[in-house]
């Protein structure tokens, strides 16, 4: 049964706590926007479209991590980082420019040359895994998310291996 969701008029916190009710693990300023949106259509989401919206914009999809704003402080010294993955990977492999790399960062695979004539394509899923609700599934999209990254990278790859990591923090750390 599909549900209406009354986010119209609520404040801020209101929102916080309809995201937590629902599990939709958006923020303020996330929920903000969906009700904005919905103001604009002037009506209320339904749940299956909150559902939608906060699994487009969960950090499984998107990536929150890699776009956020890192400030650190190191050597005395205040450092920003407006965004990670642009900031560090991909701007360190665009001033390299090696002519091997026939294809970065255009598809979600890239192809190194082997061989005159031959690519290989390459993917690494930074996948993380939505294992807690369902573990056998949650692994599986991570390893099929590369194997159809491969085949549509370029005009297409053949995928000859796969492999897949699965990391954890250290388990010693103490809890603050």
């Amino acid at each position: 049964m599909v549900h209406e969701i009354k986010i119209l008029g609520k404040n801020g916190p209101e929102l916080v706590e309809i995201s937590q009710q629902y599990l939709l693990a958006l923020n303020q300023k996330e929920m903000e926007t969906v009700q904005d949106y919905f103001s604009r259509l002037v009506r209320n989401p339904k749940d299956i479209e909150l559902e939608t919206i906060a699994q487009t914009w969960s950090e499984h999809c998107i990536h929150k991590t890699f776009r956020g704003i890192i400030a650190y402080e190191e050597d005395g010294k205040k450092e920003v980082i407006d965004n990670l993955l642009k900031e560090t990977i991909i701007r360190e492999t665009k001033e390299l420019n090696k002519t091997y790399c026939l294809s970065v960062f255009e598809d979600n695979a890239g192809i190194v040359e082997f061989t005159e004539g031959l690519g290989i394509a390459f993917k690494v899923e930074t996948h993380n895994h939505p294992s807690a609700l369902e573990p056998y599934g949650g692994a599986e999209t991570g390893i099929g998310g590369v194997i159809r990254d491969i085949l549509g990278v370029g005009l297409g790859a053949k995928p000859i291996l796969n492999t897949d990591i699965f990391c954890f923090g250290s388990l010693d750390y103490p809890y603050e």
